[in-house]
């Protein structure tokens, strides 16, 4: 399956190299990859590959789930989509609470006690997710763990999922992805070892400009 994710996450131009430019974010990391996850939805293949795929890991890692629970903005229409395939309820949680209305952040119904997936589209520091984890714990709710299409495995954010006494599954992670990605030319050989050290350290830039 991660194989079968990667090339079609490349296939679709949702995954962008930029060894030497990288991308900015917004926690001021400098990365060679940008995977846009989003772009799934509007290839039909593909998107049906993501939410089967989705699917069978709930079915296999958390087959006691009650109900998934989508990150706002880009986990919700995954975590619809998928609990449509497997007749669960969804719901998804807000970056915040609304400033109007009832004030919700989290968005559909959440019984104390109800076990819960929380479906993301990607996972870097894993700070994002786990604050969407802690919310619906201090909600009651009990979070059997975390899928995901896509994951950078790194170290920082392996270790604040560990903490937080969490587990993630997902579909293909950064290996696979610039493996397979080498192997079929969208990527210089050469700039495989860059973007391993890259996912290994990423406050060390000494990879941006590398001749190769």
């Amino acid at each position: 399956m991660k194989e079968q994710i990667a090339r079609d996450l490349l296939s679709i131009g949702a995954v962008f190299f930029r060894p030497d430019e990288p991308f900015l974010w917004a926690s001021g990391i400098k990365s060679p990859i940008y995977c846009d996850n989003r772009l799934t939805l509007t290839a039909p293949e593909v998107r049906n590959d993501v939410e089967n795929g989705l699917a069978a890991l709930i079915r296999d890692y958390y087959p006691n789930v009650e109900a998934l629970m989508g990150t706002s903005t880009a986990g919700i229409a995954h975590a619809a989509i998928t609990g449509h395939l497997l007749q669960l309820p969804m719901g998804y949680v807000r970056s915040g609470n609304k400033d109007h209305g009832r004030k919700n952040r989290i968005e559909g119904k959440l019984e104390p006690g109800e076990k819960v997936v929380v479906v993301e589209d990607l996972i870097s520091t894993g700070g994002s997710v786990l604050d969407v984890v802690n919310t619906l714990r201090e909600a009651g709710a009990e979070v059997l763990g975390i899928v995901s299409i896509f994951t950078y495995g790194m170290k920082n954010g392996l270790e604040h999922l560990a903490a937080a006494d969490v587990e993630n599954h997902s579909l293909t992670d950064f290996d696979c992805i610039v493996r397979v990605a080498a192997d079929e030319g969208y990527i210089r050989p050469t700039d495989v070892e860059r973007l391993l050290r890259f996912r290994d350290n990423p406050s060390d830039e000494s990879w941006i400009g590398e001749k190769t």
